[in-house]
């Protein structure tokens, strides 16, 4: 509401600036008008009086459409009428500072008023609150009296039903060392569950003599095992030797083989080599002659 009449107070300051200069700051009133007077070139002749001026010659035109020789008086009036309409504006601008004077005070009145009552509602909320917080504290007390009282009896309950049932057990058979009360006749099991106290001397030395023949039986065939591992380790062993024989074996006439394959390549190279030295010695020494060539041909025909 404050920003709102404060907003409408503005636009009501330039709405009343912008009239002022509208009314008293127009361009014909300031002192250096007459310098830029679009009409200062009219001026300088004298108005016409009537239509028989003595200014105008025979030639001159004397009347024209649109003139006004009242001019003057027009003025007159019109200045008149503007002196009424200015009065009657400053009458109304007082009128409206008044009247704005008032509602300002009828806005502070109503300003003091609306604090006078908020911190009246102030006032009772918070008392609204305490009461609220006071019954709240009170219903929260009582709740916790009763749950407390609830709380006791239950505890009452629990400790009676305890003490019954550990009367109950005493009295039963369920704590007795008994061996009898967990035989069952019927089928199909001959011992109550919920009744076994654990088992007789007779039943753990059956058990453990059980036990005791398991465990021989493991022990043997550990042992079968450890025997039948060693067995196949051993032949491992005497494959693994074997192998490694037969690389040997192989690897010794792979080198003689090597060594027979250098020596006969070594007899043939030397053989080779006699042979051309035969040829290049012997055979190629004597070049053909024309006679040669003449007998080998006559001979061929």
């Amino acid at each position: 509401m404050l920003e709102k009449e404060e907003a409408e107070r503005t636009r009501r300051l330039a709405r009343k600036v912008q009239d002022f200069r509208e009314q008293k700051q127009q361009n014909k009133s300031r002192r250096e008008f007459d310098l830029w007077d679009p009409n200062q070139l009219w001026k300088g002749f004298p108005g016409l009086h009537s239509n028989n001026d003595p200014y105008c010659g025979l030639a001159s035109m004397q009347c024209f459409s649109g003139e006004d020789l009242e001019k003057a008086t027009c003025l007159r009036m019109q200045q008149e009428q503007f002196r009424c309409s200015l009065e009657k504006q400053i009458q109304e601008r007082q009128q409206a500072r008044i009247d704005e004077m008032y509602i300002d005070d009828l806005h502070d009145k109503l300003r003091l008023a609306m604090e006078t009552r908020a911190a009246q509602l102030a006032k009772l909320e918070e008392s609204c609150r305490i009461s609220m917080r006071c019954a709240m504290a009170n219903a929260n007390k009582a709740q916790a009296a009763e749950m407390a009282e609830q709380r006791c009896h239950e505890y009452r309950r629990e400790q009676e039903a305890n003490l019954k049932e550990i009367q109950n057990q005493i009295k039963s058979d369920l704590l007795s060392e008994k061996p009898q009360v967990t035989q069952y006749s019927g089928a199909p099991c001959p011992v109550l569950p919920h009744r076994w106290k654990g088992m007789t001397a007779e039943q753990r030395a059956v058990i453990r003599k059980a036990q005791e023949a398991q465990r021989h039986e493991k022990e043997a065939q550990r042992q079968a095992e450890q025997a039948r591992d060693a067995e196949w380790e051993s032949q491992a062993k005497c494959l693994a030797q074997a192998a490694m024989e037969l690389e040997e074996q192989e690897r010794e006439l792979c080198a003689e083989f090597r060594r027979g394959l250098g020596s006969f390549n070594q007899q043939l190279a030397s053989e080779q080599r006699a042979h051309q030295n035969y040829l290049n010695s012997i055979i190629y020494t004597n070049q053909p002659t024309a006679q040669y060539h003449l007998q080998f041909n006559t001979s061929s025909r």
